[in-house]
């Protein structure tokens, strides 16, 4: 059955992104479902999202510019449910990207909020039109 069985962000600086991740996963309805020295794993509708603390770093600057990953799009629920977690975010480490175009910066047909984390990592909530 295709899909995708999880997906592993290395981070550098493992508290602020526990802080970060944490609270939007647990907002996206993900569970914390696996902790150890180095990292945590969260997981949502059978796949999951390991935050490490990796000694095999390369630089401790991501670039979601850069060949590789440039952001992790997520089901949010209902619009009004991304609006909330929109409004939330500042307080939890993250940043608004395309406020002007909020909530269609991907079009007329996409409701989706768009954040951006200290470490630079960009993340899509995108509400699910049918709820």
């Amino acid at each position: 059955m295709p899909g995708i069985h999880h997906i592993e962000l290395w981070v550098a600086d493992l508290d602020e992104a526990l802080a970060e991740w944490g609270w939007l996963l647990t907002e996206l309805g993900f569970e914390r479902t696996q902790r150890w020295p180095e990292g945590e794993s969260w997981s949502a509708g059978g796949a999951y999202l390991t935050l490490t603390l990796s000694p095999n770093l390369s630089s401790t600057e991501h670039d979601r510019r850069r060949p590789g990953l440039n952001h992790l799009a997520f089901l949010g629920g209902t619009a009004a449910r991304v609006d909330e977690i929109m409004k939330s975010a500042t307080e939890h480490g993250w940043s608004p990207l395309y406020v002007d175009r909020y909530p269609h910066a991907g079009g007329p047909d996409h409701y989706a909020g768009w954040l951006e984390n200290a470490a630079g990592f960009k993340a899509e909530i995108v509400a699910d039109p049918a709820r």
